[in-house]
């Protein structure tokens, strides 16, 4: 079991650090000292497999610990992370001299320090593997002769069965040991590399730089920090490894060789930057999402109290855009809102953030303004700029409603920010949009407004304004439908038919979800009675749950009520989670979760993959199926990490026995790449969009033999 040991006088951030490091993986140990001294004194008799410490420390800081761990013979090749702030190179400077292994940023970004930690115990592990049979390799130069012979034939094939690049060279820079897996990267055998200078194994560049490593490892006469590597193979492929140097000894305690350990990390370091550019980025814009957005806000607060800085926050909401869009159709809506991302990056230029929120609305950060003025000046030019006839793409004069806020004077936080900007931006639509207002404290429209939505809500459900679309889901193996994921739909009298992102926030914000919801899953579960009844066959109805619902129901309960009411065999409902309220690891709702698997129900985690998640919930929590999200599949056919990162997907829910569910199908590619890879089931357009309950109950009736599959 791991053990990462946390070094820093704030108790928030021991708490904060202390938190993550146990997302690392399951069996992960944490030991936390507020004193530089105490962590010392106890690694004199314990060891860890990471540190990480501040470096702005009382009485020891950051690099005084590191010199006197490296001073620790049995620490010398720990790896050790700082943590830094911005401006504190010379810090950065200092630990490096001292032996520091890696750095973090002050305030930390919780990928990045899952990312790097992670990254560290997987080689702490793989150079105690390495250290340990080096270890026996020693012991075995003292036995007699055949048995020296034997021990080292043994010990190569153990060597060449380690799935790494590995090589130890002489004081000379001669080849002493080759694993097959170097050799091959070459396409030689160890034979041929064993006695030749190193740079017939790694080339003239690679050759040189490795001396003069090996050559630091000699002055040193300790282990390097380990460092990623780009290499480009002998086909032209590029490669990402992780590569570690430590001196090899003899008997008398002399350094006899350098043992060089290279470990692949293309693949996972691109799922990594996949799944973090995901999580932190709109899919059809590529401009930062709210949540990107939010951590800019954070970093730039940060910045104002360490000193003067001023910034603005511009909240913009398109105006026209849904008539436009619903005129000439979604195709083409995208393309519109490609161009407004385009331009607003071309019209600030560096060093501003222009972020999506979603649907309609975007963002723009402004940093270091000198004034109000400064705000209004840009809100203006936005405003030119969207009025403006684009007569390449020939898009209309769409026009914007904009919300200005300044910070720190408005807020002091991200959300509260981003709360006010959106208040001003209802104020500039009130008096008729394409115009741009700064935030006031006294600002009410946007109040009103909510209100009207809320009362429309609150007697939505009375006047039976909602209607659940379905949309069918696939087994892959047999082809048969066998289920269904019901989608709330609201008939609004004036405006239609409306989606979800259209109301739902606000009724999870006035709570109105919770009977909302309720309505959902009692109408799901009823209709799913009436297509047994009728002959249809027996289908599993998905149902989305909100985590509001955990927090303020007793959710077991009620699907048990609404099962026995409606009949429906427990085996055919399937609550739908988020993967947000699973990470909280509240008690709560890991108990509500136990009672609704004791009652029958299967439970899944929906667009899994999307956010900073860490992946030990899927294990602890009893689940029975992964949704893989539509950004993933969305380039599946034409993005090799879009498809390293399914195939992880997969992967994970088979050997956790889970099932697996791909979202988002709309081509036949993605269908017979989704086959190939094992997934389980599909759902999506290239079998049909949602459909209300006649319509669906239509088209499965046209399947004929491709009907509902028998088995759940």
């Amino acid at each position: 079991m791991p053990l990462i040991l946390i070094v820093d006088d704030s108790s928030t951030n021991r708490r904060i650090y202390s938190e993550l490091s146990r997302q690392l993986q399951p069996d992960v140990r944490v030991r936390a000292f507020e004193s530089a001294r105490k962590a010392l004194h106890w690694l004199t008799e314990n060891t860890a497999d990471l540190i990480i410490t501040d470096y702005k420390m009382p009485q020891l800081n950051g690099a005084a610990l590191i010199a006197a761990v490296r001073a620790l013979p049995q620490h010398r090749d720990l790896p050790i992370i700082v943590v830094t702030a911005y401006d504190d190179r010379s810090f950065r400077v200092s630990s490096l001299e001292a032996g520091a292994t890696d750095f973090l940023l002050s305030p930390v970004d919780h990928v990045e320090f899952l990312a790097r930690a992670r990254n560290l115990l997987k080689l702490r592990e793989q150079h105690l593997l390495i250290t340990r049979r080096a270890h026996l390799l020693e012991m075995n130069l003292n036995a007699k002769d055949m048995q020296l012979r034997e021990s080292r034939e043994a010990l190569a094939q153990v060597v060449d069965t380690v799935p790494a690049l590995i090589n130890a060279v002489d004081m000379e820079g001669r080849c002493v040991l080759v694993n097959a897996h170097q050799a091959a990267f070459v396409g030689k055998v160890p034979a041929d590399l064993v006695g030749h200078p190193v740079e017939v194994l790694l080339g003239e560049e690679r050759g040189q730089l490795n001396r003069r490593l090996d050559q630091l490892v000699l002055k040193t006469e300790r282990p390097l920090a380990p460092r990623e590597e780009e290499v480009t193979t002998p086909e032209g492929e590029h490669r990402i490894y992780l590569t570690s140097k430590a001196p090899l000894y003899d008997g008398a305690g002399r350094i006899t060789s350098i043992l060089t350990s290279s470990i692949d990390i293309t693949q996972r370091r691109q799922a990594e930057r996949r799944l973090e550019y995901l999580a932190s980025h709109d899919s059809l814009t590529g401009l930062p999402n709210r949540l990107m957005l939010r951590d800019h806000l954070r970093r730039e607060l940060a910045r104002g109290r360490r000193g003067d800085q001023n910034f603005a926050l511009h909240f913009i909401d398109l105006d026209r855009f849904k008539a436009v869009n619903d005129a000439r159709g979604h195709h083409w809506g995208d393309r519109l809102l490609q161009s407004v991302a385009e331009g607003l990056e071309q019209l600030v230029g560096p060093g501003v953030t222009v972020a999506r929120l979603g649907g309609d609305e975007f963002a723009v950060l402004q940093p270091d303004i000198d004034g109000a003025e400064d705000a209004g000046r840009l809100a203006q030019a936005i405003l030119d700029m969207l009025t403006a006839e684009d007569e390449n793409l020939q898009l209309p004069r769409i026009g914007a409603s904009i919300g200005v806020t300044i910070a720190p004077l408005d807020g002091a936080d991200p959300d509260e920010l981003l709360r006010n900007s959106d208040q001003a931006m209802y104020l500039a639509k009130s008096v008729g949009g394409n115009t741009w207002r700064f935030f006031a404290a006294d600002m009410a429209p946007r109040a009103s407004q909510k209100a009207e939505l809320e009362g429309e809500l609150r007697s939505a459900l009375k006047r039976q304004e909602f209607v659940l679309y379905y949309q069918p889901l696939i087994d892959l193996r047999s082809g048969g439908v066998v289920g269904a994921e019901a989608l709330l739909r609201w008939r609004h009298p004036r405006r239609g038919i409306l989606s979800p992102d259209a109301f739902l926030g606000l009724a999870e914000e006035t709570g109105l979800i919770l009977p909302i919801n309720e309505w959902v899953l009692r109408e799901a579960c009823r209709q799913g009675v009436v297509w047994q009844e009728t002959g249809l066959g027996v289908l599993r109805i998905a149902v989305n749950l909100s985590p509001i619902q955990f927090r303020r129901q007793k959710v077991s309960e009620l699907v048990r009520d609404v099962l026995d009411s409606s009949n429906l065999p427990p085996a055919s409902l399937e609550l739908e989670l988020t993967e947000g309220i699973l990470i909280s690891h509240d008690e709560q709702i890991v108990t509500q979760m136990e009672l609704l698997r004791s009652i029958g129900v299967s439970l899944s985690v929906d667009d899994f993959g999307t956010g900073y998640s860490s992946l030990n919930y899927i294990r602890n929590f009893p689940l029975h199926r992964l949704k893989i999200d539509r950004s993933f599949v969305k380039d599946l056919a034409n993005d090799p990490r879009a498809l390293a990162i399914v195939r992880t997907i997969i992967d994970l829910g088979h050997i956790l026995n889970l099932q697996v569910l791909a979202e988002g199908v709309e081509e036949e590619a993605q269908l017979a790449m989704l086959r190939a890879e094992g997934c389980d089931e599909v759902q999506g357009y290239y079998f049909s969009r949602p459909v209300p309950s006649e319509s669906f109950a239509e088209w499965l009736t046209t399947r004929g033999g491709e009907g509902v599959c028998g088995a759940l």
